[in-house]
């Protein structure tokens, strides 16, 4: 149909015909496109662990649902494996043992196994399972460091937040559980399947690169899931590490580990966030599920306020990627060590969504480079650092992602250079 001066044309029998049977066509071509819709019903090769967590040496529970009575089962460590991870649905590693084989009780519902997890370095894992026809999809996992083998630097990973950006339809009612699809939704659970055979979402993007540097710079700090962070102390933290690592998108945070970082910092703990947009909501748990409730800084405790920024926008799908300019090389001149950055320069592509200070910031916090004005007038972001009397140091990156770019320069020297002087005491 067209429009000709604000009317609409008037069509002949035959015309509706034809116009009826173009969209029939049209619609059962976005329905091949868009292919058989990603719910629980449909889905038959699904798995996760039943904890976000495990120690070495633990037996953790998989949960699978199969397609077949047989499959083979290996477990892998995500970062040190070779070459890029190409797609969103592909989760690669280096194998910690050889596959095995497991008949399972059904092939249509349910059914768990056991795994027994060795005594391998702390960093996050996967169970990579594979049908007798071929059919591969994984299960993650953190693997927590020894008790006897601890290090002095934490890197904690966002479960809370990966499972918030599950889309995946639990209960099968067309819609998926997530507040992000549904403004009604406040709960998702922490104890199911990720789409895309299993992998995180935004895992390649937000997470991956910054696997990798670890491993190649031969970093081994001990890993955390969100639930491990609430059993443990400010004071805790403060004896067992000198450094605190965020390097994904860490949105979401019960009130137990907000008060434990926050704690963490107020008694001189150094904290590195390498994207943007952390502790911005709370969430109250109950069993396996998180409820979102207000913003921190609705409740009075404004994140800014000690990591120096705090959220303000995204690029809603019309703004593109810029970026950052040097702007503050003088207030931390061993961040751009090696780097050949300088007030002026520019670096990298970043923007998905962006954080800036506000009046809670603390005292002497230095923009470091900004993004000006990347979401139009007097939105910018700011990569901010700096240090409390009580002799914490604090960066944050301002924007998505420099752990996502950390095997890319001048960022992969910059994130070396900010471990090297926030992991002293």
């Amino acid at each position: 149909m067209t429009w000709h001066k604000g009317k609409r044309r008037r069509l002949t029998a035959q015309g509706w015909v034809f116009a009826t049977l173009i969209t029939v066509f049209l619609i059962a071509c976005a329905h091949v496109a868009a292919g058989p819709r990603a719910d629980a019903s449909r889905t038959v090769y699904e798995a996760n662990f039943t904890a976000r967590s495990y120690a070495p040496g633990q037996r953790a529970t998989l949960r699978v649902r199969n397609g077949s009575r047989r499959l083979t089962i290996q477990i892998f460590r995500a970062g040190p494996e070779q070459g890029p991870t190409p797609g969103k649905s592909l989760l690669r590693g280096v194998s910690m043992e050889p596959a095995h084989s497991v008949r399972l009780r059904s092939s249509t519902g349910w059914t768990t196994v056991q795994v027994r997890l060795q005594h391998w370095p702390s960093g996050m894992y996967f169970a990579r399972l594979r049908t007798e026809r071929g059919r591969t999809y994984f299960a993650p996992f953190i693997l927590r460091a020894a008790n006897n083998l601890r290090g002095r630097v934490a890197v904690v990973m966002p479960t809370n937040t990966w499972q918030a950006y599950n889309f995946r339809d639990d209960d099968n009612d067309g819609t998926p559980n997530t507040w992000y699809a549904n403004e009604s939704v406040t709960t998702v659970n922490l104890d199911r399947p990720y789409l895309n055979r299993g992998v995180p979402p935004h895992f390649r993007q937000y997470d991956l690169g910054f696997l990798r540097w670890l491993v190649l710079t031969g970093r081994s700090p001990d890993f955390y899931a969100d639930d491990d962070l609430e059993r443990v102390t400010a004071r805790g933290l403060l004896a067992r590490y000198d450094l605190i690592i965020f390097p994904g998108h860490h949105e979401y945070v019960t009130t137990r580990e907000y008060n434990a970082i926050q704690g963490y910092y107020r008694g001189g703990g150094n904290l590195m966030f390498l994207t943007s947009n952390n502790f911005f909501r709370r969430v109250i748990r109950t069993g396996s599920s998180i409820r979102r409730t207000e913003k921190w800084r609705e409740l009075g405790r404004p994140e800014a306020g000690w990591m120096g920024v705090e959220y303000l926008d995204w690029y809603q799908e019309k703004y593109v990627n810029r970026p950052f300019e040097v702007v503050g090389a003088e207030h931390a001149p061993w961040l751009f060590k090696h780097t050949h950055l300088r007030n002026g320069s520019r670096f990298g592509l970043f923007g998905i969504e962006i954080d800036t200070r506000t009046a809670d910031s603390p005292p002497g916090t230095h923009v470091l480079a900004t993004i000006p004005n990347i979401f139009g007038a007097g939105e910018s972001a700011e990569m901010v650092f700096h240090t409390t009397p009580a002799g914490a140091k604090v960066f944050s990156a301002g924007a998505m992602t420099l752990a996502g770019g950390a095997l890319v320069p001048p960022m992969r020297e910059m994130i070396e250079n900010l471990w090297e002087e926030l992991s002293r005491p």
